[in-house]
């Protein structure tokens, strides 16, 4: 394959591991990115560590990921508050690095994650020697794009944070494409280069689908300024709103209900996503963005607990609490 040519290429002169920062908004399709890219591995042989960074305090697609080499850090951003935790996980990687188990690093930010920091902790010296930050993907989600980007529909904290996500990118990738019309598409490549650099790609995709070639291509470029033992990055975390809703022993549900109830909870919540027990049988993990619901069955479902998180921009907690016990505890009685 070509990627593993390229993979065992680097490893053969630097020794370093490669590294695959993943970024985006909020249900931009960082985690089906991350999946794709984990199946691409398993097809060359190549052997990943994963750092997930979750801002809720569980995992609701840890499914998703059995039998992976992954490190979960959750009830956070790793950019900010949990950045400790992201070193203490990096050097855990070094320990593995000497055993050689594994042969490349993906790193999932959280939604409101800044990838400069992320970037800045990878660069300083004393990882340098051990990890070699290949590319910096970022995701843009197509069907909200324009409206995260207007001052009538969302926050100053949103605007910025986009713009650090989409201005660090090595490549972009405006995903859901097949959610908008053609000519809102070129309105938004336009305003997606101002503020990337001359030779940042940008690939439209459905469900984060790019060639296998383009997407593990080593597009970062260290420049002296990009040490962080010379130049220090001080930014200021612009998501102290964005947070996270857990709600538990959810009852069997129908699809149609859960559908209705998630399209009419408040503007302020940008992203759903858990597992639910449909009345009509089985548990399947939901995700829900750009106001769709989409549904997978768990195959094994003996160890899950129907759970939901639900994530917004100064969500209004008590709210939304007694919309859901309204709507559906009296099924749980």
């Amino acid at each position: 394959m070509i990627f593993n040519k390229m993979l065992e290429e680097e490893i053969g002169v630097m020794k370093k591991i490669p590294v695959y920062m993943i970024s985006g908004f909020l249900g931009s399709g960082k985690t089906t990115v991350l999946l794709n890219m984990l199946k691409e591995f398993k097809r060359n042989n190549l052997r990943p560590g994963i750092i997930l960074n979750e801002l809720g305090e569980i995992n609701v697609e840890s499914h998703l990921f059995e039998n992976q080499h992954i490190r979960e850090l959750l009830n956070g951003c790793i950019c900010c508050s949990i950045q400790d935790d992201l070193k203490a996980t990096l050097n855990e990687f070094i320990e593995e690095m000497t055993k050689n188990t594994i042969d490349v690093l993906l790193i999932e930010g959280t939604g409101v994650a800044n990838p400069l920091e992320i970037k800045e902790a990878l660069l300083g010296t004393e990882y340098t020697e051990y990890f070699e930050l290949h590319s910096m993907i970022s995701l843009i989600d197509a069907s909200q794009f324009l409206e995260y980007q207007s001052i009538f529909s969302s926050s100053a904290e949103v605007r910025k944070l986009l713009k650090e996500q989409i201005s660090s990118a090595s490549v972009v990738l405006l995903n859901k494409v097949d959610l908008v019309k053609e000519q809102s598409l070129a309105k938004m490549e336009g305003k997606i280069k101002e503020q990337i650099e001359t030779d940042v790609p940008i690939y439209k995709t459905k469900f984060g689908v790019i060639p296998e070639k383009e997407l593990f291509l080593k597009r970062y470029r260290v420049n002296h300024d990009d040490r962080s033992d010379e130049h220090h990055h001080h930014a200021h975390h612009h998501h102290s709103t964005i947070n996270a809703l857990r709600i538990d022993k959810l009852p069997a549900i129908k699809k149609r209900e859960l559908e209705s109830w998630l399209i009419g909870l408040p503007k302020t919540v940008l992203r759903g996503k858990g597992i639910i027990q449909l009345e009509s049988g089985g548990f399947y993990n939901f995700q829900f963005s750009s106001g769709t619901l989409l549904f997978e069955k768990i195959r094994d479902s003996s160890t899950i607990q129907p759970t939901m998180i639900l994530i917004g921009d100064q969500l209004n907690k008590d709210e939304i609490l007694e919309n859901y016990n309204r709507t559906f505890k009296t099924k749980s009685i």
